[in-house]
């Protein structure tokens, strides 16, 4: 019977193709330390008051897979146009990864309507310090798409410096950034 097997393994072996690896998906990859117990991290990605802690104005929030992760940058835009509008949490590891889909900024309408994903990881180094490794993948290739890539390149980075920030002054405060969405909205009201 070993032989059998061997033989059937070493066939099938083989028969599996030995040029070279096909490329790499590109993805984006950043991570930042923060000084925060992994309960505090955690609870800023898996909790509404922690998303508006740091990564945008407003949002709704259900820690279960297939729960809500809608975050809100323009609370003031029409549905749909709110930022990541109808997002959804793929998976979930309490206190170790979240994952969940994104779109594209609606100023980029080609690849709105696509979804590409997000993964979270979670990594405690001491008593207050905690690791947060982020890869986003599932990208296009061209036009719109690198439009998107190049886009969320600048915000993931962006979005992680924010969350170092909340561990080190305080939450961010959205009051200037909700008057200005508030004056461009008037902006455009008045244009029409």
């Amino acid at each position: 019977m070993r032989s059998w097997r061997g033989f059937f393994l070493l066939t099938l072996c083989s028969a599996l193709p030995t040029g070279p690896a096909a490329a790499t998906e590109r993805a984006i990859d950043k991570q930042v330390i923060v000084q925060a117990t992994l309960d505090e991290a955690w609870a800023a990605w898996t909790t509404r008051e922690g998303i508006v802690s740091f990564f945008a104005p407003e949002a709704e929030i259900e820690a279960r897979v297939g729960g809500a992760f809608h975050i809100h940058f323009d609370p003031t835009a029409p549905p749909g146009m709110k930022g990541a509008d109808e997002m959804r949490i793929m998976a979930l590891q309490p206190k170790k990864m979240i994952s969940f889909d994104w779109n594209a900024p609606p100023s980029l309408p080609e690849v709105r309507p696509q979804r590409t994903f997000v993964v979270v990881r979670l990594e405690p180094l001491g008593e207050r310090e905690t690791r947060v490794s982020l890869h986003h993948t599932g990208w296009g290739d061209g036009g719109e798409w690198d439009k998107a890539y190049a886009y969320f390149d600048r915000a993931w980075a962006h979005v992680l410096a924010n969350l170092k920030k909340r561990f080190e002054s305080g939450p961010v405060d959205w009051t200037e950034w909700m008057a200005q969405l508030r004056r461009l909205r008037q902006q455009d009201q008045q244009k029409k």
